[in-house]
């Protein structure tokens, strides 16, 4: 069975769904760091891997029978685990982010024994911590997904977003602070706008997002395609009147080609792939979830013409990660939210070569901003 739009571990391994194992890039980094932040697209598996985290770190050794994991990992100790996912909150005002930490810290309260003595957030995650560390007796691991979804969700909305940033930046300073009571932090997001504003505490996060040891720990390579889906390869070839090697190079035009760091192995996107053996039909998948709202937000404001993107954006390697200015300086936003890649690196003037990762996303992207968006010339200062 094919995990579509699952994204809990326990769920997909104990129903008998196809699972990737990615389990031995999750014991590299659960024995080599602390701190850890990935960008990746939006469906891409970033809440499936941190699910499957959160079960590793849990001790639960059942579910990783016949995995990667079952014969790295020897002690499979039970840690507390503090998982939170931002994903669910709207954030149109500035109470909304309130709600979702208050619920997720009433809970938590609730499950370590902690009498809530303050109203502040960040001092309410601190006691928890402690608590968690007494109970268990056993340092916290802390898992956050969708770390910036409130301020990515308002860009635009300078007064909101300033809102949001100051609030996280508290919040997430509770991780810096409790340094020696937490075993493992890791956190995703789709972009990179708000790390450095409210992370500015956490200096020693180790961002993962375009180191090429871990360029595939979400997404299905090429290897992986053939090792776990021949015969849907097979199928959906057949459904299509393709042979198999046509069908193949199909998905490979319509799915592959995310390069998240240069000369790295490429990555289908999972959630097209999936979704195109269960209909047994070449869609496109992923494109049809919608525009993040971010990227419409800047799209509405920008004076660069989105209209001249194509496989051959040249950027300097200093300013991909940038998020300076991107109303006007977008192209670091379309790497990060997957509708631009790497397609080459030249090392002598230090600079990347983007273009679209594959048809799907070229295709589509080409008509949302023909039929939404009429460019502003930079140079019309009317």
């Amino acid at each position: 069975m094919y995990p579509i739009g699952i994204q809990n571990f326990a769920k997909l391994r104990e129903e008998g769904y196809v699972y990737i194992d990615k389990t031995d890039l999750i014991y590299r980094l659960a024995t080599s760091g602390t701190y850890y932040f990935l960008s990746r697209p939006r469906r891409f598996g970033k809440s499936l891997l941190i699910s499957t985290m959160e079960a590793y770190f849990s001790g639960k050794k059942e579910l990783f029978k016949g995995l990667a994991m079952e014969l790295m990992e020897k002690e499979w100790i039970e840690y507390p685990v503090l998982h939170l996912d931002l994903n669910s909150g709207r954030y149109l005002n500035p109470e909304d982010l309130d709600v979702v930490l208050n619920q997720y810290l009433n809970n938590w309260e609730a499950q370590y024994g902690v009498v809530r003595k303050y109203d502040d957030c960040s001092a309410r995650m601190n006691d928890i911590i402690d608590a968690a560390c007494r109970k268990a007796g056993k340092k916290v691991v802390i898992l956050i997904d969708e770390y910036d979804k409130p301020i990515v969700n308002n860009l635009g909305n300078e007064a909101l977003v300033d809102y949001y940033r100051r609030a996280l930046q508290g919040f997430y300073s509770v991780l810096k602070a409790k340094d020696g009571q937490i075993k493992f932090g890791f956190l995703t997001g789709v972009s990179k706008i708000g790390k450095l504003s409210v992370f500015s505490a956490l200096n020693n996060l180790k961002d993962i997002s375009m180191v090429k040891e871990y360029a595939d720990i979400c997404g299905i390579t090429e290897k992986e395609l053939h090792g776990n889906f021949d015969e849907s390869v097979s199928e959906l070839g057949e459904a299509n009147g393709l042979s198999k090697d046509e069908s193949y190079l199909k998905l490979k035009e319509m799915y592959d080609g995310y390069h998240f760091t240069p000369n790295s192995v490429g990555v289908y996107n999972p959630f097209s792939l999936l979704n195109a053996f269960s209909d047994r039909e070449f869609k496109d998948y992923w494109f049809e979830t919608g525009t993040p709202t971010m990227l419409v937000n800047v799209m509405k404001k920008t004076s660069f013409d989105i209209t001249t993107l194509s496989d051959n954006v040249v950027v300097p390697v200093s300013k991909l990660n940038g998020m300076q200015d991107i109303v006007n300086r977008p192209v670091p936003l379309f790497f990060q939210t997957g509708y631009l890649t790497i397609k080459d690196y030249d090392s002598e003037y230090n600079e990347y070569r983007l273009g679209f990762p594959n048809d799907e996303v070229k295709n589509g992207f080409l008509d949302f901003i023909y039929s939404y968006y009429v460019p502003v010339n930079p140079s019309d200062d009317s």
